[in-house]
Formats: structure tokens, sequence, C-alpha cells
């Protein structure tokens, strides 16, 4: 054990995501995902991961958006396959792992598998 700490609180979600935005847009083959058909601005995005992680492990309520949306937008304009969603979550979980460690580390990946099954679910639904 390398007695890594465990996500607390909202600063320590604002790194997490710093850290794993970071690996997905250094990867070619998911960036262009955010950067060209999103065209997210992370400035005004990481907030909103935060507030989204906030509540799913800590229930603050901060979050009020249908975050399945979105996707589905993507989707339409360029669909997301099998292999965005493992790329996605395999960054995810190393993002975890390289700086946390304990109950809500783990919640966060458990979570993070759910919804990355879910939005796979959901967008092959939609594309019927």
């Amino acid at each position: 054990m390398n007695n890594k700490p465990d996500i607390s609180n909202r600063q320590d979600l604002l790194f997490l995501m710093q850290q794993f935005y970071k690996k997905l847009l250094a990867d070619p083959s998911i960036s262009y995902l955010f950067t060209d058909i999103a065209k997210i601005d992370l400035d005004h995005h990481l907030p909103v991961l935060v507030d989204f992680w906030d509540n799913i492990l800590f229930g603050s309520d901060t979050y009020r958006k249908n975050a399945m949306q979105p996707h589905m937008t993507l989707h339409a304009k360029s669909p997301i396959e099998d292999h965005h969603f493992e790329t996605w979550l395999k960054y995810f979980k190393a993002s975890v792992d390289e700086s946390f460690e304990g109950e809500k580390a783990f919640q966060a990946k458990e979570r993070a598998t759910s919804i990355a099954t879910i939005m796979k679910i959901r967008v092959k639904q939609a594309a019927k």
C-alpha cells in the first residue's frame, strides 16, 4: 500500500478530472470526440464534471442536468463506439488509481463502470 488518500472533497474531484482529461485528450483514438466533435471548453466542462461526481460520491445535489443527453447528441454527430467507452473507462480508473485509494476511490471506479455500461447500451439502442 502506498497510503494514497481517498477522494474526500471537490478539490480532489477537480484534480482527478484534470488528470483524467489529460489522458483522454492525449489519446487520438478518443480525443477528437472532445476537441473536434463536442468542442468542449475544459474551463467550463471540468466544474460540471466535479458537480456530477460530487453528487454521485457525496450526495451533494450539485448536478441537476441530464448526463445522457449531451452524449446522445454527440453520438448523433459522430458514433461513440464500444472502444471509446473502454478507453474512457481505462483512463478513468487509471487516473483514480494513480492518486487515490479507499472507499470513495473504489466507488468512483464502480460507478464509472456502471455509467459506461449504461451509456453504451443507450447509445446502441438509439442507433437502432
